[in-house]
């Protein structure tokens, strides 16, 4: 099968013919029909993130067909499109995994990171942690909800109630939460890249009630921020726009350092966390709600062997929504 394979010795991914893989006894064989591209596998590529499986085949957001089962697995059928998600496994028995905190693990296996993924036209993936997807939309159209879709969707209920968030950077996962949150009732407010009027207008049209500059003062006290942006200096501008006992979530797997800042910006109860993985569950609540929200994903579709030109444009930021692999 063909696949798109980085052997980490460049920056770049290669386009090879590789084994089709075997399903395991707890796995699934899935033939991809697309394949989304995360500033997550950016980070893979770019050495942000250290000690990849090497030599690896990125791509964490998947949406397939089930073309054969493992001996052991039940409750999935020949044909079943489903949705291969970041957490790939879990080791089941560590003091996270006891206390329903999988995506914690000690030892987790990560699907385009420690595990083979979506970069090609056929990839495994353990039975117990595919998610059944609807037949409607296409698969370009679900492949965004398997990552952008689930990390905001996590990183928005750990803001808590809210009234008014602010997110700060609108690319993949900002324009399908933005939506959610709309659905929800909450007041959106977008910050973008510097003078980027083409992010600040996309974001009003996914719902924002306002979008300007992240250096720009939010127009009213938030509730709570997100970052998805990887960019630490967003942080003390966050918690100087939260208003007391307000959150601000870092939403990325990797961000540059945060600066100091004084103890006066975090006083009166504010504060900042992480947002670390996924769980099922949170599959199980998101992807009944996207249909609910009628959420709908802005993606350019990239045919499989153009994977280094999607991931430099996401790169540069010349993406709006998501960019998509089709094998």
């Amino acid at each position: 099968m063909r696949a798109m394979v980085f052997d980490g010795k460049r920056l770049l991914l290669e386009l090879r013919e590789v084994e089709k893989p075997v399903p395991a006894p707890d796995e699934v064989l899935i033939k991809v029909e697309a394949c989304g591209v995360c500033r997550t596998d950016l980070h893979v590529i770019d050495r942000d993130l250290k000690s990849p499986k090497l030599p690896l085949i990125p791509g964490h957001e998947i949406v397939g067909r089930v073309e054969e089962i493992g001996a052991k697995v039940q409750g999935i059928h020949i044909g079943q499109r489903v949705g291969v998600p970041w957490l790939g496994r879990t080791c089941g028995f560590c003091r996270y995994c006891r206390a329903q905190k999988e995506n914690l693990c000690d030892m987790p296996g990560l699907t385009g990171y420690t595990l083979n993924g979506g970069y090609a036209e056929y990839c495994t993936a353990n039975a117990q942690f595919v998610f059944a997807l609807p037949e409607t939309g296409s698969a370009v159209s679900l492949a965004p909800l398997l990552c952008a879709g689930l990390i905001g969707f996590r990183a928005f209920r750990r803001c808590g109630p809210v009234d008014t968030l602010g997110i700060y950077g609108f690319g993949a996962a900002a324009h399908i939460l933005c939506q959610v949150a709309v659905h929800a009732g909450v007041k959106v407010v977008a910050f973008t890249r510097e003078g980027d009027k083409e992010a600040q207008d996309f974001a009003r049209k996914m719902g924002a009630d306002w979008a300007g500059d992240s250096s720009s003062p939010a127009p009213e006290p938030l509730d709570a921020a997100i970052i998805f942006a990887p960019v630490g200096a967003l942080v003390p501008l966050a918690l100087n726009s939260v208003r007391k006992g307000g959150r601000v979530v870092c939403g990325g797997i990797h961000m540059c350092d945060i600066p100091g800042f004084p103890y006066a910006d975090l006083w009166e109860e504010r504060s900042i966390l992480s947002v670390a993985n996924l769980t099922r569950a949170d599959g199980e609540a998101f992807f009944p709600l996207a249909a609910k929200a009628r959420v709908k994903t802005e993606t350019t579709p990239y045919p499989l062997e153009e994977a280094n030109t999607a991931l430099n444009d996401l790169r540069i930021g010349r993406l709006q929504g998501a960019a998509v692999l089709i094998p």
